[in-house]
């Protein structure tokens, strides 16, 4: 098989490098990653306030426990201490499932959730929401103690523990056996990540997908856990060119968007600037992921922030890499997608 990283680097390796390029040639400046156009103004570093002339605008904002929540940290801090321009409501829940029932009642403008479901809030909403970014990129990684399990393709005939039902982590490793054709696979679901390392803790040669931080979490409470592989390498091995592993999005309620377009403007620079501060710093974070109730340990929390993608990729780059992904799940399985492929509309563009 052919090997993609030699030919070009990964989505997550370009924006990294994208990054690093921007802190040293101008320190301060917010990161075009997440822009929502080309030249979208600078950041000041008190604030998030980017100056635009709309009025405050009150936010509701949700994300799931784990690496969605993490990468808002820094925003969450600002608006906490009164410094940026709009008034944000945060809420930290356990499942998609949680999420879900708000966008579609309208209950919520602004919500972080797998990738997947995106397209089917979309389909059910007829249209009533668009993705404005791209937040995490694979954070899916297969855990165990076993021995025998030393790649993916060693799960055949055996029963492996995972979240999600209907969601990313389903679909993908679902995907990820039938291309691999590997035969007598039990997947066997548990609700939050939580119950995931329980299971392991009770029996560590038991096998199962944990996204982070929480596989840090449970390697790091039991010597004999091990990572045996990244479900985003895997992916890259049997998906088509060009397509990436996307955990989730950033999704705003389209009449909350008409209405305040600087506001979701503000959120998508705020966002970029919180998942580049907390990469930067993720030990000045630590005790906040705890404070956050989304693991219990700050130096586990440390270790695991750099192991968990976040990226803030909208525009262009967010539509290529997510429509991919929609177009593999949608040849696996329709109904993963909410039965069809989203409409052009479903790719926010800043007015």
């Amino acid at each position: 098989m052919t090997d993609r990283k030699s030919s070009k680097l990964t989505l997550a390796s370009r924006i990294f490098a994208a990054f690093a390029v921007l802190a040293i040639a101008c320190a301060g400046l917010a990161l075009a990653a997440c822009a929502p156009a080309e030249s979208a103004p600078a950041e000041s570093e008190a604030s998030t306030d980017i100056g635009t002339a709309q009025a405050p605008t009150e936010v509701s904002v949700m994300s799931m426990t784990g690496p969605t929540s993490i990468g808002l940290l820094d925003l969450m801090e600002k608006a906490e201490n009164g410094e940026t321009t709009d008034t944000y409501s945060f809420d930290i829940v356990g499942t998609a499932d949680e999420i879900t029932g708000k966008v579609v009642s309208g209950d919520v403008d602004i919500a972080l959730v797998p990738a997947n479901v995106a397209s089917v809030l979309y389909n059910k909403t007829e249209g009533a929401i668009s993705v404005i970014d791209i937040n995490t990129l694979s954070v899916l990684y297969l855990v165990t103690g076993d021995p025998a399990i030393t790649s993916f393709d060693d799960i055949a005939g055996k029963t492996v523990y995972l979240t999600g039902k209907g969601t990313t982590p389903e679909y993908v490793t679902r995907y990820l056996i039938e291309q691999k054709e590997l035969s007598g696979v039990d997947l066997e679901f548990k609700s939050e990540a939580q119950e995931l390392a329980s299971v392991l803790a009770a029996d560590p040669t038991a096998i199962a997908i944990l996204p982070q931080p929480f596989a840090t979490a449970a390697m790091a409470k039991n010597a004999e856990l091990k990572s045996v592989v990244n479900l985003g390498d895997v992916w890259k091995e049997v998906a088509p060119e060009g397509s990436e592993l996307v955990t989730g999005v950033t999704i705003v309620q389209n009449e909350f968007a008409e209405e305040h377009p600087d506001a979701v403007t503000r959120f998508i620079e705020g966002q970029t600037a919180s998942v580049q501060a907390v990469l930067a710093d993720p030990a000045a974070f630590s005790q906040m992921v705890v404070d956050k109730g989304i693991i219990a340990n700050a130096q586990v929390a440390e270790k695991a922030i750099g192991q968990c993608s976040l990226v803030c990729v909208s525009g262009a780059d967010m539509k290529a890499a997510l429509e991919g992904y929609l177009n593999v799940l949608n040849t696996f399985d329709p109904a993963s997608i909410g039965g069809k492929l989203p409409e052009e509309s479903f790719y926010y563009e800043a007015s």
